[in-house]
Formats: C-alpha cells, sequence, structure tokens
C-alpha cells in the first residue's frame, strides 16, 4: 500500500469510528459554503474593532498582545471569548497561543475585505512576486526595523464558494525577521467592476480627528497612529488607506527555547558520552534477500521524558516549571530506532545518516526500497525514529485535534520530544562509546561498520523534510542534511496538499465556515513552528542556533507535487540563503513571469553551499491558488520520484558527505524518471 493511502485508510477508520459523519469522498475539494451561516456580527471582548465583525482579524495582530518581560517586551495575550468555536460551540482554549511573545515567522497575514478583485486591483499574485515591491503597490509590508518593503503574494481562498466569506490571504515570499515589527497597508482596493472599495467605518473614524480618551476606541487610535506613522515613514501615505495594522514577530528564544533548553540538558547529564541503548534484533542478508542491504539493526535508546504524561502518549504537552521552562518528567523514555547497514560497510566503514520518515510515518520506513538502493548504491548506514507528534500512533489523536483545536498545542509538543529523540540516536551513531562499540554494528573481524570521523548527516522526504529542517537546526552534530521533496510552514501547505483532505473533511465538520478555517490556519501555525522547519529556518544555515554548527542544506523538489507544494521550498530557499540549479525547468515549463524569483543561481561548478534543486518528471503544473491538485487533469503525483532518481542520489550523497552540490544534470534541467511507489514496509 502506497504511504499516502496507508494514512487515508488509517484516517478512514478512525472518523467510523467516531460516528456518523456527512458522506464525502475523501479527496473531494470543500463543501460549498453559501449555506453556512455568518457568525454573528456582535464582537465579544478581546476583538480588534478596527475592520469590523470579524473577531481576531485582522491577523496577525499586535492589538492581540500585552506588554511582558519577554525578549519582544511582548506576550501574546488572546481573549477565549475571540477565540474560533467549532460547530458543538467550543472556543479553541487560547492558553498555548497564550504563552508566546509574538506571531509566525511565516506568518499568512489575514484579512476580510468582501467584494475585493485582486486582478482589478493590480495585487502581487503567486507568479509575479517581484510585483509586491513595486512603489505603488495595493497591498505592502514595511519591517519597521530596517524599513526594507517585503515581497509577498496575495490570493484569494480558493476553496470559500460564498464569496462573502473568502479570505484575503497575503503570504510572505520569504519568513520575516524575529522580533521584528512589522506595518501592513492595504489601499487603493478594487472590486469586480474596477471601482474602489470603501474603508470600514471604524478605521475610516480612527484616521480621523483625535477621539475624546474617554471614547472606547481611543486606545485602538493611538496604537493605529504608531502604525501610519511607520508606514508613512516608508512612503505608504495615509491618504487611500483601507485598512492598516501591525504586528511582532516571535523571538527566537520564543520559537526554540524549549528544544534547545531541552538538548542542552540532556546532552550535559550525559557529559559526552552517548545514550544508553539496547540492540534487540540484528538481521543478517543475503545478496540474493537484497543486493544493497546486508545487516538489519532493531532497538531502543534511552531518552529523558519532556512530556507530562508517563511514556510521553499522544496528547501529552510538554511539561512546564513555574517558569514555563521545559523539564523531564522523571521517566526515560525507551526510544525505538532501525538501521540498515550496507554491503560495502563490510569493506569500508559506510557514512552516519538520520533518516526522517513521510506524513504519519513510521521508523520502518529506513527499510523503503529507495532508502536501501541510496545506503547499498552510496555508502550510507541509515538509522531512523519516529516524528512522534505527526506518527502513524498519533493518527487518532491528530484527527480529534481538527474536532477541537484547544489541543493543537499536543502536536507540536510531541514533536519537539521527537526533536530530541533524534539528536540522541544521532549521538549513538556517533558517540566515542555508541552503537559502534557493539558487535551488531561491527564486522567479523570486530571493524566498526560506522565511519565516525565522516561525521553525521541527514537525509528525509516530505514530512521527514518539513520537520527535518527543524531537527537539522538543533543538532549538534548534523553538518550536511538533504530535505527531499520539502517544503515548510504547513499554514501554506495544507490547502495546497492531496494529502491534507481527509483531515479537511473532518475540519469542514467541526470549523464549516472557511473564513473560521484560514483563522484556524494562521493560529496553528503559531504552535507549529516549534517543531517544524517554519520557526527555525532563520538559523538553518549560516547562523546557526547556540550549541549548533553551521548547517548546509540541499533541498530536493518534485516539479508539480501534489503533497508538498514546492511554492513553499521556494519560499525556505529564500529564507535560508540558498541557490537555485539553473535551468530549473525547460524553457516555458514554469508559469511565473520569474521563474526562482528572489533565488541567486548556482555556479557554474561544485558549489560549497545550500542549494535547491527541482528534479521534473514531467507532472502538470499544480494550481497557481491555494487548492490542491486532485482529479484526472493533474495526473500522476511525482512526489517519490526524485528520491528514486540514480542521478539525484548521486547529487545527494556527494551532498551529505562533502557540502558540496555537483551539476549531475550537465547543465540542463534535472528531470527524473516516474516511477511506481514501492509498497509501504
Amino acid at each position: 500500500m502506497r504511504p499516502r493511502a496507508m494514512v487515508v485508510s488509517l484516517v478512514l477508520a478512525v472518523v467510523s469510528a467516531m460516528g456518523p459523519r456527512p458522506v464525502l469522498p475523501v479527496m473531494a475539494p470543500a463543501p460549498p459554503s453559501d449555506s453556512i451561516p455568518a457568525p454573528s456580527s456582535a464582537q465579544p471582548a478581546g476583538c480588534d474593532p478596527v475592520a469590523g465583525p470579524e473577531c481576531l482579524l485582522p491577523f496577525p495582530n499586535d492589538w492581540f498582545t500585552v506588554n511582558a518581560r519577554t525578549p519582544t517586551g511582548l506576550r501574546v495575550a488572546l481573549s477565549a471569548d475571540a477565540m474560533p468555536r467549532n460547530k458543538g460551540g467550543v472556543p479553541v482554549d487560547p492558553a498555548a497561543w497564550n504563552t508566546a511573545d509574538g506571531f509566525s515567522p511565516g506568518s499568512m497575514l489575514l484579512a476580510h475585505v468582501p467584494g475585493l478583485d485582486l486582478a482589478r486591483t493590480g495585487a502581487a499574485p503567486v507568479t509575479d512576486l517581484g510585483w509586491s515591491l513595486r512603489r505603488d503597490a495595493p497591498i505592502v509590508i514595511v519591517d519597521t526595523v530596517t524599513g526594507e518593503r517585503w515581497p509577498y503574494w496575495a490570493e484569494l481562498d480558493a476553496g470559500a464558494t460564498d464569496p462573502a466569506r473568502r479570505a484575503l490571504i497575503v503570504r510572505p515570499a520569504r519568513n520575516l525577521t524575529e522580533g521584528h515589527r512589522y506595518a501592513v497597508a492595504l489601499r487603493g482596493l478594487k472590486d469586480a467592476e474596477g471601482l474602489t472599495l470603501r474603508a470600514p467605518e471604524t478605521f475610516t473614524r480612527l484616521t480621523g480627528a483625535d477621539l475624546p480618551p474617554k471614547d472606547p476606541l481611543a486606545g485602538r487610535q493611538r496604537a493605529l497612529r504608531r502604525t501610519l506613522a511607520d508606514l508613512a515613514t516608508a512612503g505608504v501615505e495615509g491618504r487611500g488607506l483601507y485598512l492598516a495594522w501591525d504586528f511582532t514577530v516571535a523571538s527566537q528564544r520564543g520559537l526554540s527555547g524549549s528544544v534547545l533548553s531541552m538538548r542542552d540538558q540532556a546532552l550535559r547529564a550525559l557529559k559526552g558520552a552517548a545514550p544508553r541503548f539496547t540492540v534487540e534484533t540484528v538481521t543478517d542478508l543475503t545478496e540474493a534477500q537484497d543486493p544493497d542491504i546486508a545487516r538489519e539493526v532493531t532497538g531502543e535508546i534511552q531518552v529523558p521524558n519532556y512530556l507530562d504524561k508517563p511514556g510521553a502518549p499522544p496528547g501529552a504537552r510538554l511539561n512546564r516549571d513555574q517558569d514555563g521552562r521545559p523539564r523531564p518528567l522523571g521517566d526515560t523514555l525507551r526510544t525505538r530506532y532501525q538501521c540498515v547497514i550496507p554491503r560495502s560497510a563490510f569493506t569500508s566503514p559506510a557514512t552516519p545518516a538520520l533518516y526522517g520518515h513521510g506524513l504519519l510515518g513510521r521508523a520502518a520506513e529506513v527499510r523503503s526500497r529507495d532508502v536501501r538502493a541510496m545506503a547499498g548504491q552510496q555508502g550510507f548506514v541509515f538509522c531512523a525514529t519516529a516524528w512522534i507528534g505527526m506518527s502513524e500512533e498519533d493518527v487518532p489523536h491528530v484527527m480529534g485535534v481538527f474536532r477541537d483545536l484547544s489541543a493543537f498545542g499536543t502536536v507540536p509538543d510531541r514533536l519537539q520530544q521527537s526533536l530530541l529523540n533524534f539528536v540522541l540516536l544521532g549521538r549513538a551513531m556517533v558517540g566515542r562509546d555508541g552503537f559502534t562499540g557493539d558487535k551488531a554494528f561491527r564486522n567479523d573481524r570486530g571493524v566498526p561498520l560506522l565511519d565516525r570521523r565522516a561525521g553525521l548527516a541527514y537525509d528525509g522526504n516530505s514530512q521527514g523534510g518539513i520537520a527535518g529542517g527543524a531537527l537539522v537546526a538543533v543538532s549538534p552534530d548534523v553538518r550536511n542534511a538533504v530535505l527531499g521533496v520539502t517544503g515548510m510552514n504547513y499554514s501554506t501547505l495544507l490547502n495546497r496538499s492531496v494529502a491534507f483532505q481527509p483531515f479537511q473533511r473532518i475540519l469542514d465538520d467541526a470549523y464549516p465556515d472557511r473564513l473560521t478555517q484560514q483563522v484556524c490556519f494562521a493560529l496553528m501555525q503559531v504552535l507549529w513552528d516549534r517543531g517544524e522547519t517554519d520557526g527555525y529556518a532563520q538559523h538553518l544555515t549560516d547562523d546557526p542556533l547556540p550549541g549548533s554548527p553551521r548547517h548546509r542544506v540541499l533541498l530536493h523538489v518534485a516539479y508539480g507535487d501534489h503533497q508538498v507544494s514546492t511554492v513553499t521550498a521556494q519560499v525556505e530557499a529564500r529564507t535560508i540563503g540558498a541557490r537555485v540549479h539553473q535551468p530549473a525547468v525547460a524553457a516555458g515549463r514554469d508559469p511565473d513571469v520569474t521563474p526562482y524569483w528572489g533565488i541567486r543561481a548556482l555556479p557554474p561548478r561544485p558549489f560549497a553551499g545550500s542549494a535547491l534543486v527541482v528534479w521534473d518528471s514531467g507532472a502538470v503544473t499544480p494550481p497557481r491558488t491555494n487548492a490542491p491538485p486532485l482529479g484526472s487533469a493533474y495526473g500522476r503525483d511525482p512526489h517519490h520520484d526524485p528520491r528514486n532518481d540514480p542521478e539525484a542520489r548521486v547529487q545527494k550523497a556527494h551532498f551529505l558527505r562533502d557540502g558540496v552540490v555537483v551539476d549531475v544534470c550537465d547543465g540542463a534541467p534535472c528531470t527524473a524518471t516516474p516511477v511506481t511507489v514501492q509498497a509501504r514496509p
């Protein structure tokens, strides 16, 4: 069974067990929202009055913060009354969000602008990012610290069939800077007839004469005046504005501080040693059984549990002290691992590498045919553990989370524990008293099968690329990494992925209003950042986190990927300073005005640095909206093609060993042969 098909079947089984639900095709688009009643126009406490009745819009927004002793000087302070409610009327509990000191560096900027026509307005689409920086752009994002105009693209939610419930979504083309405050302006917005839309009544009042001190809107007016002043400094006049607001991006400590604390505590306790481990099974294979792999090893490593339940089951949260710092619960997790050892390692020690599995999968993916071929043909020992939080065992819990997002924080909390699990598995692979001291990892002459001197590499695919970037950023041992069919920022990815459609069915049932769903995605990203690349990208390469080395990262993407939208890999490449192999695809293949805008080309020689390489196996170009490539018109999914291409594996091997990008495509676009996905191990 294919990996995504396995996830779909698991999801359907859980949905069935949870009771009757509306009968919808699993891969169908969101149901029409025309019949969904709009939320009440009465605003509860904690809303921003600036734009009308939509409580948490615009978002993100410093109106939803308070002054605090944090690196940004702020703390998110969302009101329970203002949070989205599910179909049962239960509001999302804001407690987890109210620990943040700002918003996501990959924040989707949301507003509700009834009647907006983006083409008539002249807003920059995803196909023309450079258009967003023109002087008279109708949407402006300004870094108030540097005065820099920020690139973006704008889109209306393609899944909202009721125009009255359609969100305006503005997505940064590269991640925003940690700790910086941004001012946003919407101006000269047009409807389908080309007529200028009138600004919301409250916003017009706030930009007018000074309100009396006792007026309920006086405080909002004072805050807005600061925003307007920052925009004016950047050359954006107050005249003709439809809406303006500001927000602050979370600090490095707010995003990665918990994982770094867990990592440092655990490594200090080891005092330079490898973690304790056991070997459970050693399976030697004949060449007839597997021409690439000679031995498989499974076992457990011991990792301190930083979650609040013994055994760290799905649904557990980080265990924190009174100051909010993560602390071990006291029990030890026996974290399972699986390793594949190539035949070549019995002659010459192989390079040790961690492997990261795909969506809601398991460590056994390290036994898949493409990983075995990479190990055997290129000389790597791959070891894997599960991305707990988003692994196979988490499926029932994740499905429940989409019915009540109050529990969403448990997903990134378990992901943060998984980052620690991977760090300690890596230390076991390269530590002086780690795996190489056990006979399972030695040949008959007692020679280690892993070359510890080669250093530790990382290779992950799909979810293993999305979460893998966070692992690479916090790892003290990994130097070079390949993130396969990768991207970052789930709030951008989900609507664009066919793999999300089973979860979309649950979300449609629990939060049927499409505008509310987009607010939910924006909220989720604030927490998701703590367990995926989006929250770590600023420190993924040349600006490392404390205790981590500099890294070199190779992004392999599949043109037309149905599961991980390649626009998110391009945002990642701009953020980490990667270069792109050019020509990326054949002339005329990419519909963008300037394909791979803002990403410098690789030089025509081996390049020691981070890069993006596109592998094209002939897939149809996906929608340029926030919609998945559903239906026969989009043909087969190329998601698995790069990892199965022999030349791509050669390029990966060079990079994982030396951090050097070698052109295996002879100066032409890189093409991959379409493959049939192997059965799931």
